[in-house]
């Protein structure tokens, strides 16, 4: 069987080289990602790096710890608390204690994410001095890198500072330095403080003091900016690659099976001389399956290959992305080679199952068969049994979602994965609207004079398979670019309206570089006269739920009166007029949701309350935090201010005092409808990369799959081909015939793939409408159109070259006459 199947593989490689090269790619693919994957979950520790240096850093209460009956619960507090100054006194008597301060910066010709430090703790991570000297008096700075020279003077958000002197730039932030004295006051809380002293002496000294770490060794990393961001950053890459290996596997199964399917359509007079010669069944079975065992050996060993060399570039561009940490490399982890080939292997013996038992069941009598056309059933009992499990499985599943948890399909992992049972059921019923639809698609050209428009239906409308098989891909990929592109534009498009309801202020004023507005730039907006200001500050608040899980809400801390003059919140209970000190607004997918219920919280800085819900929000998409007073939000620095006029206001002289007020401090004044436009949600970089990434595959196997299916297709059809060009037709007449079926096909793959995307996103707008976050289905137009140009162009080339090609070669002689 092996040798029947090695020469058949070497007389029609035609048909298997379009699944080898989907295979091996897919394998690959596999390979790469999973080599990827495998670096980041053997990744080392991160050293620490602004305080290397350091002997010990001692840090004030950070982190929300609370005691339940299945273990202690945490959570990173939004304003950390600053070392008691008691326990300060006691370090002061071990050694010189430097006091940390970091803010933001904004400087013009500056880098962006430049922070601010005092000069005096440069020298722990340790910067040194390449040019100039240390700052002393106020204003002089020392910058990090080349991106200013000693004696320069640069403007900044906090006034306009002249530089002394430059460091070398260690890799990991863009600093400058500023006198102890000015960071103090600009930044006069510090939660973290450096001890020139024993690490052992300094955790004596503590002892008994609560809330405080004392940090030493490679415990010094917690002391830096957001000492997560590695581990953050290696869970994206597991999402990312993890998704995009699981699109792979997806897409070659499906164009694996696809491809067999037509090859064995293709093969059925040669079956049926098999069967004529003796053959059984079974053998008929045995000899598809012995091909694909062949197909999935040779490809899977190529993709491991392919993926060996394609992993360390694929990490590279990681970490140029920024999607991984500088140090991120591959191991030498070999599990991901096992994997991808075994799981290539099983893609083809999969891809083949249903192939080969329709194979089997070639008559003998199929040997005297001429015509291509599709006797039987296109669709088998088997191929309607799975696309109608696959169908139910998706209507029952979302049904269920709307039922029980309609914001689990705003997630990202549910809008990838959920279009998948979709285009699955729709690729195998295909056959069943193949037929009606190419009818319609091509009923008014075949009306139009001459014969290619009627060519066109008859040959689409009978040759089943083959159609069902060309648009299979295509339906792939434009259901994939619609419901993922069309998902992600419609959650950000309901985030804006939410937002643009809230907002019913006439300017917004927003903190610069991310920081807090000063006291003096909030005062001099309060003054202003005929405006009405509603003053903010974003913290957070942490709720025990069922008594296990802590969980951590975004919040708003303004007084309800202003905010009240400003904002219009969508409440479905109780009054925003309300809230007071000892109240709080949630939102419905709190435990505890209904008014005057009192709750358990505590606040951004770990201080427990227990206040009453004055008023309740819906869900809405996931961006409806909950509010409280200033009271509630200890350590929280106002970040924004609405600015609603006053009735009668003159709104030339309050703009021109508004700006004049914000001027000195660098805030940033806008009219409501501008801020609105330029903070519209958008799609993260995270989002944004892996849905290029899924969507490239997809495109990639595509091209794959149609160029390989049409040139099978055209290759069948010689016979058909030449006869034309005897009953008359001229080579362009012929050519724009091929041409033309290619489009048709192409059209009938796009709009089942429309269908795909057109259920997917209503289920969606079903989600967002009982999450009370009603919108219009956002469908791209642009990327659909795209990708289906792509493809009309592909089937048009790999058909109309081979059909070229194929008469050029045997040109059309009449009888001869007797």
């Amino acid at each position: 069987m092996l040798t029947l199947a090695l020469r058949t593989l070497r007389a029609r490689w035609t048909p298997f080289l379009g699944s080898f090269v989907a295979l091996s790619l897919g394998v690959a693919l596999l390979t790469a990602t999973g080599l990827v994957l495998a670096a980041s979950l053997d990744a080392p520790e991160r050293h620490p790096e602004r305080f290397a240096a350091a002997s010990a850093v001692v840090k004030g209460q950070d982190t929300l710890r609370v005691p339940t009956p299945v273990g202690d619960r945490t959570e990173k507090l939004a304003h950390p608390r600053p070392v008691p100054p008691d326990a300060v006194a006691k370090l002061r008597g071990l050694g010189r204690v430097v006091e940390d301060r970091s803010f933001a910066v904004r400087a013009e010709g500056g880098p962006a994410g430049l922070v601010g430090h005092p000069w005096s703790t440069a020298a722990f991570a340790p910067y040194t001095l390449d040019a100039g000297r240390a700052p002393r008096t106020t204003g002089e700075v020392v910058a990090g890198g080349d991106w200013a020279r000693p004696g320069e003077r640069v403007r900044t958000d906090h006034g306009t500072v002249r530089v002394v002197g430059t460091v070398t730039d260690l890799g990991f932030e863009e600093t400058l330095f500023y006198t102890d004295a000015d960071a103090a006051r600009l930044s006069p809380a510090p939660t973290q403080l450096v001890v020139d002293a024993d690490p052992d002496a300094v955790r004596d000294a503590l002892r008994g003091t609560p809330g405080v770490r004392v940090l030493s060794g490679d415990d010094l990393r917690y002391a830096d900016a957001d000492p997560e961001r590695d581990s953050e950053a290696l869970t994206a890459v597991n999402a990312l690659f993890g998704t995009a290996g699981g699109v792979s596997a997806f897409v070659s199964v499906f164009v694996v099976a696809s491809t067999f399917a037509f090859a064995v359509a293709q093969r059925r007079r040669e079956f049926g001389l098999l069967r004529t010669a003796g053959a059984t069944p079974g053998q008929i079975r045995r000899l598809v399956f012995a091909e694909a065992l062949l197909v999935g050996v040779l490809a899977s060993g190529t993709g491991c290959v392919l993926g060996a060399y394609t992993a360390p570039h694929l990490a590279a561009r990681a970490v140029d992305t920024g999607l991984a940490p500088r140090w991120f490399a591959l191991g030498e982890a070999t599990w991901p080679y096992h994997v991808a080939f075994w799981t290539g292997f099983a893609v083809a013996l999969c891809g083949v199952t249903a192939a080969s038992w329709r194979a089997g069941r070639t008559s003998p009598a199929e040997a005297l068969r001429e015509a291509s056309a599709d006797s039987g059933a296109a669709l088998t009992r088997g191929r309607l049994l799975t696309g109608a499990v696959l169908l139910l499985t998706a209507a029952v599943t979302l049904a269920l979602a709307l039922l029980g948890d309609p914001g689990d399909l705003l997630h990202r992992k549910t809008y990838v994965s959920r279009p998948m049972l979709l285009i699955g059921a729709v690729a195998l019923l295909a056959p069943l609207v193949v037929r009606p639809l190419t009818r319609l698609l091509t009923w008014l050209p075949a009306r139009l004079p001459g014969a290619v428009g009627l060519l066109v239906r008859e040959n689409a409308a009978t040759g089943v398979r083959r159609t069902a098989a060309i648009a299979a891909p295509v339906l792939v990929t434009v259901a994939l670019a619609g419901s993922l592109l069309g998902a992600t534009a419609t959650l950000n498009d309901a985030r804006a309206a939410e937002e643009r309801a809230r907002a019913t202020g006439d300017f917004v004023v927003t903190a610069p570089s991310g920081a807090g507005l000063d006291e003096r730039t909030v005062d001099r907006l309060r003054a202003v006269p005929g405006a009405r200001v509603s003053v903010s500050a974003a913290s957070e608040v942490y709720v025990l739920e069922e008594g296990v899980a802590l969980i951590a809400s975004e919040a708003r801390a303004a007084d309800p009166e202003a905010l009240a003059a400003t904002t219009r919140l969508p409440l479905t209970a109780g009054r925003l007029t309300g809230l007071d000190d000892d109240s709080i607004v949630v939102n419905e997918e709190w435990e505890q949701h209904s008014v005057g219920q009192k709750v358990r919280v505590w606040l951004g800085d770990g201080t427990e309350r227990t206040l009453r819900i004055a008023a309740v929000m819906p869900t809405g998409t996931g961006d409806n935090g909950v509010y409280v007073t200033p009271a509630n939000a200890p350590g929280a620095r106002p970040d924004r201010v609405d600015v609603a006029l006053a009735d009668g206001a003159d709104a030339r002289a309050v703009t021109a005092a508004l700006r004049e007020a914000v001027g000195p401090s660098g805030a940033r004044l806008l009219p409501t409808d501008r801020w609105l436009e330029a903070n519209r949600p958008g799609t993260d970089r995270t989002t944004r990369h892996g849905l290029l990434l899924v969507l490239g595959i997809a495109l990639l196997y595509t091209g794959i799959s149609l160029a390989n299916t049409m040139v099978m297709a055209t290759s069948d059809r010689l016979r058909d081909l030449a006869a034309l060009r005897l009953a008359g037709a001229t080579r362009p007449q012929v050519l724009r015939l091929v041409a033309a079926e290619a489009l048709t096909v192409v059209t009938v793959g796009a709009l089942l793939g429309l269908l795909v995307t057109a259920l997917d996103l209503a289920g969606m707008r079903a989600a967002l409408a009982l999450q009370s976050a009603p919108a219009a289905i956002t469908v791209p137009w642009t990327a659909i159109g795209t990708v289906t140009a792509a493809c009309a162009a592909l089937a048009v080339a790999s058909s109309v070259v081979p059909a070229a090609l194929a008469l050029r070669r045997s040109a059309p002689h009449s009888p001869k006459r007797s």
